[in-house]
């Protein structure tokens, strides 16, 4: 099945960046009337160098063996991006056998726990591969799931995720000024992880899941965008706050478990820093609260004692 699904998804991607391009825009003479819009099979096979037999074998996935500078050509007769160019050969990596193991819950590190606790005034989240939430400190709650348990994360069975909540949670919905942006990136992150990842069972269930239940997701799916979102502007919507843009940083953590932070910082003396600010003092903790440094921080607590 996996074999199977792999080749889907090979052929998917190069049908879906075939038509995307003219012949007109890479120079060449189109002859006759067109079914379909983009490229024909035979013109993309002589712009890479290879027999039209050869390129169609590839994007029908009967070919599971094609060597680096084919799919290097290729990629370059499709004027794929870096992203789209490293999610091609991820893709066409034949598929190494691995025994099953039992999968254990991730775990953000006490390490990054303390780091997290430290930034107080900068909102942040810990996320597995699959963007399942590890951990996040005060204020990255508030400014993304204040509707949620804020222990949630301490328990694997329970985690948010946070490309789950873009597409089924009506919250999250709610949150960007820029919906379809925000849902394009998401899903283009998950393609090149999903890709990455080929032999994680998790994954695969989390994107059978969205495609089951959210048409949205599963129509921009279907277009199979590919990028890697590391930093940029997100437009919020808060429902306590109100509208601002914050820049973010995706920082991965080099303990190789493809975790990763992502952090929300404003420009100082701004509409968006006051809105944090407001966020953090109308939300401070009641005297009840713990005061120890697990107090504005979720995640493995007990590790970090």
């Amino acid at each position: 099945m996996a074999e199977i699904s792999k080749a889907n998804d090979i052929g998917e991607f190069l049908r879906a960046r075939r038509a995307g391009l003219t012949p007109q825009e890479l120079g060449l003479i189109s002859y006759g009337s067109r079914r379909v819009p983009g490229l024909r099979r035979e013109e993309l096979a002589q712009l890479a160098g290879v027999s039209a037999t050869y390129y169609t074998r590839l994007e029908q996935g009967q070919s599971t063996n094609a060597s680096l500078s084919v799919i290097d050509s290729i990629a370059r007769a499709l004027n794929l991006n870096p992203d789209e160019r490293a999610h091609l050969h991820d893709l066409a990596r034949p598929a190494r056998a691995k025994r099953r193991t039992a999968i254990k819950p991730d775990h953000a590190r006490p390490g990054t726990i303390r780091l997290l606790n430290a930034m107080v005034d900068v909102p942040a989240v810990v996320m597995g591969r699959r963007n399942e939430v590890l951990a996040w400190n005060r204020l990255g709650h508030l400014l993304l799931a204040g509707h949620l348990d804020f222990d949630a994360p301490a328990r694997p069975g329970d985690r948010p995720n946070l490309t789950r909540m873009l597409f089924l949670d009506p919250h999250t919905a709610d949150l960007y000024r820029n919906r379809r942006e925000e849902t394009t990136k998401a899903v283009a992150s998950l393609r090149f992880t999903a890709a990455q990842h080929q032999d994680d069972p998790e994954l695969t269930q989390l994107i059978g899941e969205l495609t089951l239940k959210s048409p949205e997701f599963a129509a921009l799916w279907a277009k199979h965008p590919v990028k890697r979102c590391v930093n940029g502007v997100k437009g919020f919507r808060h429902p306590e706050v109100g509208e601002f843009d914050l820049g973010f940083e995706v920082l991965h953590l080099p303990d190789g478990e493809d975790q990763h932070m992502m952090t929300y910082t404003a420009e100082p003396e701004s509409a968006a820093a006051a809105a944090l600010e407001l966020l953090a003092a109308a939300n401070q903790p009641t005297p009840t609260q713990p005061t120890s440094g697990n107090s504005h921080v979720t995640g493995e607590t007990s590790r970090v004692a």
